[in-house]
């Protein structure tokens, strides 16, 4: 199977992406996974990353592109997650493939709400000292706001307030929303609601995926 996920932050994607890496046999592939391999095996393009890494820059979609396209070429199977972001990156990644002759089976998208996301990443506390992550709605501590582990006062990164969080899910409906309409129009998007408990998103997905592993 080769599978894209899609998700806004907090949906869930990674953990659902690794089940299904697991139960199935097939690789995840996660843009940072790339970037680190290409720089550890020293290949031009990883060279190229490991310079621009180096000087704190952003790497562009041309390397991006060259980067996935050297992954792909090696693998029968993979989940790409992370991966295209935009349009342009879609469009890259269809040319590429089919010059592989391969084609996406599926691409999952994990659906949740901004509200459902703003609830789940905004009730995050972070214990600025040992780092353990709680949730006050689903993962509390035993005493309100003070660390299991050493007792230290639980904090909220800056990341997890909420208007920051509301700008992240407009970025992600921005750049993702046309992609998502790129591969519908060749009816390949499965959507899955990421509002329901991880379990029963995990039991959606492996039924959706085993049918089409037949």
């Amino acid at each position: 199977m080769k599978l894209l996920f899609f998700g806004p932050p907090g949906a869930g994607k990674g953990t659902q992406a690794k089940m299904v890496a697991e139960k199935f046999n097939i690789p995840h592939i996660s843009t940072g996974d790339m970037l680190r391999n290409s720089v550890k095996n020293k290949t031009e393009i990883g060279l190229k990353v490991a310079e621009i890494l180096e000087r704190g820059d952003l790497v562009s979609d041309d390397i991006m592109n060259a980067l996935v396209k050297e992954t792909l070429a090696e693998l029968d199977s993979f989940i790409l997650d992370g991966y295209p972001r935009t349009l342009p990156q879609a469009e890259f990644l269809e040319e590429a493939l089919k010059s592989m002759n391969k084609n996406i089976d599926k691409a999952v998208l994990i659906d949740v709400s901004e509200e459902e996301v703003v609830k789940r990443i905004s009730s995050r506390r972070v214990c600025p000292e040992c780092g353990k992550v709680y949730n006050i709605i689903s993962l509390k501590p035993i005493k309100d706001n003070i660390c299991d582990v050493d007792g230290h006062e639980l904090v909220q990164r800056t990341d997890d307030k909420e208007e920051v969080v509301r700008d992240r899910y407009q970025v992600y409906l921005k750049n993702t929303e046309p992609v998502i309409e790129f591969y519908k129009k060749n009816n390949k998007v499965v959507t899955i609601d990421g509002a329901m408990d991880v379990p029963d998103v995990t039991k959606e997905l492996f039924n959706i995926l085993g049918n089409l592993s037949l």
